[in-house]
This record gives C-alpha cells, structure tokens and sequence, in this order.
C-alpha cells in the first residue's frame, strides 16, 4: 500500500567527524592529531573552564593560547581579540569547549583563518553541527553560512553535561528543539533532515525532564545529547526560518539570554505557521505524542521550569513595537514573511508568557511522509 509520494529534493551532507560516547573527551589529543593541529588556540566558556584546565596539562606547550573570557553573541570587540590573538600566536587550530558562545567565537576565528576546529559542546547549542556563524554588531547580530567555520571533528562526552544545572540544561534543551522544529519546516527540509529532526524531538522530549529532574542521569543526558546532535546536524543541512530570524533580532538588539529566549518565542512561532506546515505538524505530534504541537511545546518548557515569558528574561515591554519593526523589515521580501501585525502580536503573548493558540484538530498519524 502506498503511504504518500516523496517529492523531489537536495540533501548536501556536510562533512565532520563525531565521537561520541561517556568518556569521549579523554580522546581529545589523539583527535588533534588527526587534525594535525600543533599550535593550538583553546576557547572555554565557564562550562568548560574545568576541562579546559585538565586538557592543559596534558597537551602543555601545545596550547600557544587559551581565552576563558566567553560571551553571548559573539560580540564584536571580541571577535577582533581572538582573531589577532590567533594572529599573533599562529595558531593553526582551534579547540572550542563549552557552549554555544564558545563555538561561536571559534567559528568568527575560523571564518578569519580559515583553521580547523575541534568542538567540544557541553550543553545541547547544537551549533558545533553547522557552518552558520554570528557575531553581534552595533545591537545588530550578523549571521552568515561559511563551510570553513563547520568543525571537523566534534567529541560529544555526556559526561561533560553533569556540571550543568538544570536551570541551564532546560532551556539548552529547548534550544535544540527549536533546531529541529526548524528544520522541519525551512526552505531545506527534505525527507532525510526530516527523519534527523524527529528522532531528535523524541529523544529530547524524553530525556529532557529527566535530566531536568534527575541531574545525575546520565543515560538521560547521552539521550538529550544525542538529540541535540540530530537537531544540529538536521538544522545545518535545511537551514533556519522564522523563529531563528527571531530569535537572533531579538538576542542581538536586546541582548537576551540565548537559549532561553528560543525556549520562549519557539511555542507562539508553531502555533503561527501550524496552518501553513501541516506536515511538519504532524511530524512533531508523532515524535512528541501530542496532538496540539504548541501547546506541548509550551507546557515542557513548564514541566521543566523553562522561562515562557519575554518579561522574565529582560525583554523591555516598552520596545515591542521596535522590535516588530525590526523583525518585519529583516523577513519582508522573503519566504518567512508574514504580516506585521502578526509579528506584533506574537511578540505580545510572548512578553506576557500566555499559552500559544490552540492548533485544534491535528491528528498524530499512523503514516506520515517526509
């Protein structure tokens, strides 16, 4: 029996090596070596800070240069910083541990010299798995698409994720959701990025409450890292839509904390574009086991006590108007357009933290194509 027709597509798979597996991170040096990287630039975030020490005593003059000093958003003085200090030190690698923001800075390295990265992620950003860079700007962040910024070898060690409270694993774990919402939704999407993005849905939707509320689960963290994985990997080949565009206005403009404003915004985003991705829908209600997407989403970020609110992460009520502007301008002429009105309401009942409009009616299917 034919369950549906699968349509015509382009899947560019990216390359990079994965390691992954509890105790992972000890095989950092031999990883090195594969890259061939002998004069290396190491950047931690305050995650990564205690791994960075142990990996420096191990590699000891190896390391040329270390910045601990880690930022959201890539700013831009900092950006310049860590280039010319690679500059300066002729770094001809770059090892990245931590977060998002750690990644982050190391691909703006990259994007500069063009050296390869080893990425060591200790939350569930994602990031490691795409060649998408950002640094922000002027209150304005810049993101673009350079495969010489995609890592080439990433170590995902749950081991790593044990230090990370549950006020910062929650919506980490919401990020990577977002990823792969997105994916099944952008202009990309295709039936096996589709596949990526709902496994990685399920396995986070399950593991992440458990890690919320049993912090020394690691076979829950290896879950949720694992997602995270899928939801990086299926992100970097579909590419972004609305929510990010979003998400990055509003991280750059007003410097909000990143993770937990996609945690935020992502519930009122699906119940937006529900009508016009059905199938998409349909893909996430299976993989969560829930009919009405939105409000699933929206009352996980509940369960695991997840800011839904704009107000609660310093969104200033006073600038939601400007902030509606921006996001319309950035998207009008593009195929995330969408009436202004509706931006400016989204970001409305995303300030008062409301529960997103019912999508009623979406069926979890036996069958769904890609």
């Amino acid at each position: 029996m034919r369950t549906g027709h699968v349509r015509s597509f382009v899947y560019d798979a990216l390359p990079g090596r994965v390691v992954f597996g509890e105790g992972t991170f000890e095989r950092a040096p031999e990883e090195l070596q594969r890259l061939r990287i002998s004069r290396l630039l190491l950047i931690a975030d305050r995650s990564g800070t205690a791994w960075a020490d142990k990996l420096c005593g191990r590699l000891g003059p190896a390391v040329v240069a270390r910045i601990d000093d880690v930022r959201p958003h890539v700013p831009y003085p900092d950006a310049l910083a860590a280039q010319k200090l690679a500059a300066d030190q002729q770094a001809d690698g770059l090892m990245t541990i931590g977060g998002g923001s750690a990644t982050g800075l190391g691909k703006i390295v990259a994007l500069d010299r063009p050296l390869p990265i080893l990425a060591v992620p200790t939350t569930y950003a994602g990031s490691e798995m795409t060649p998408i860079w950002g640094l922000t700007r002027d209150a304005r962040k810049e993101t673009g698409r350079d495969s010489v910024v995609q890592p080439r070898t990433v170590i995902y060690d749950p081991v790593l994720t044990l230090s990370l409270p549950a006020s910062i694993a929650g919506p980490s774990g919401m990020n990577a959701l977002a990823h792969c919402a997105e994916a099944l939704y952008a202009e990309g999407a295709n039936p096996i990025t589709s596949l990526m993005a709902e496994e990685g849905i399920r396995v986070i939707v399950g593991g992440l409450p458990l890690v919320v509320a049993h912090p020394d689960d690691l076979e829950a963290r290896a879950d949720v890292l694992a997602g995270a994985y899928l939801a990086g990997a299926s992100f970097a080949a579909a590419g972004s839509g609305l929510h990010h565009k979003i998400c990055h206005i509003l991280g750059g403009a007003y410097d909000l904390p990143h993770a937990e404003m996609h945690t935020v915004v992502l519930p009122h985003v699906l119940a937006l574009l529900a009508p016009t991705y059905p199938q998409a829908m349909r893909r996430m209600a299976r993989a969560m086991r829930q009919a009405d997407v939105p409000s699933a989403v929206f009352e996980l970020a509940q369960t695991i006590g997840a800011p839904t609110a704009l107000q609660a992460i310093g969104m200033p009520g006073d600038r939601l108007d400007e902030a509606a502007v921006l996001i319309s301008a950035a998207i009008l002429d593009t195929p995330m357009a969408v009436p202004a009105e509706a931006i400016r309401a989204l970001l409305g009942e995303a300030y008062e933290g409301l529960r997103p409009r019912s999508t009623t009616g979406l069926q979890t299917p036996t069958h769904v194509t890609a």
